[in-house]
């Protein structure tokens, strides 16, 4: 009853981060999608001006669900970690995150010049809007770590220390690396539909720039959850954008 309380607590603590940032990202998309896309987006909600309440409502109901059901997992698991900050863990933190968002950057110099189809210069100015900035660092930054670390990557540990380590009294370090690394899968994948809507279809190298970036970059947040807590990667998270629109936006 008390871990249940706690996750309550949690999950009422990123509500507002939830409930901004999803109402950003639905500004965002329309920002960022092409007519045909959000035609499509238009015909099922009937009306493009209701797609930042839509965004809204799940964002808020990610907040509630996986936050409650991800802590309760996390605690189970040793992986809650006091939210108070700890000197070690942000100097390690902030160094990490400021050096993948200078990597994650250069992405507009990089894949930008090699794939024709990557029309990087409209999506980078469309991130570059306050609803880009807000969005990434907020739902970004929040949202995507209660679901993909919290939740997905706890609940894949949890299961995988049931089936094969349920006699051992802690956690395998294996446990947690492999559990990371499906999260991070499933992260990457998590955003081949929005490479689908963004450049019109898919070719072998958007797929293995969507990989390298987005599962690339969840380990690493992987990593942080598991190491310092929840709290640190979605500091890590935040950074990497917030790093990586300043350049573009002192550079471009």
């Amino acid at each position: 009853m008390k871990r249940f309380r706690k996750s309550l607590l949690f999950a009422l603590a990123v509500l507002p981060a939830a409930a901004v940032g999803g109402y950003f990202l639905g500004f965002y998309i329309l920002d960022m999608y092409d007519a045909a896309t959000l035609a499509l987006i238009e015909e099922q909600l009937g009306s493009l001006e209701l797609l930042p309440f839509v965004s809204l409502g799940q964002s808020v109901a990610y907040a509630v669900v996986c936050g409650v059901a991800g802590y309760c997992l996390a605690d189970s698991l040793g992986l809650i970690r006091p939210f108070r900050p700890e000197k070690e863990a942000l100097v390690s933190t902030v160094c990490g995150s400021v050096g993948l968002g200078i990597l994650f950057s250069l992405d507009y110099w990089t894949f930008g010049t090699w794939i024709p189809e990557l029309n990087v210069a409209s999506t980078t100015a469309a991130g570059l809007t306050a609803a880009g900035w807000i969005s990434a660092v907020l739902y970004g930054g929040v949202i995507e770590e209660v679901l993909l670390r919290l939740f997905a990557m706890s609940l894949l540990a949890w299961l995988i220390r049931k089936l094969l380590f349920r006699r051992s009294e802690t956690v395998p370090t294996g446990v947690l690396a492999a559990a990371n690394i499906l999260a991070a899968l499933l992260f990457a994948a998590g955003h081949l539909p929005t490479t689908v809507s963004s450049f019109g279809g898919l070719t072998p190298l958007l797929v293995f720039r969507c990989f390298l970036l987005n599962g690339g970059f969840g380990l690493y947040f992987g990593y942080v959850y598991r190491r310092h807590g929840i709290q640190y990667a979605m500091l890590s998270h935040a950074l990497l954008h917030i790093v990586s629109k300043s350049v573009w936006t002192l550079f471009l």
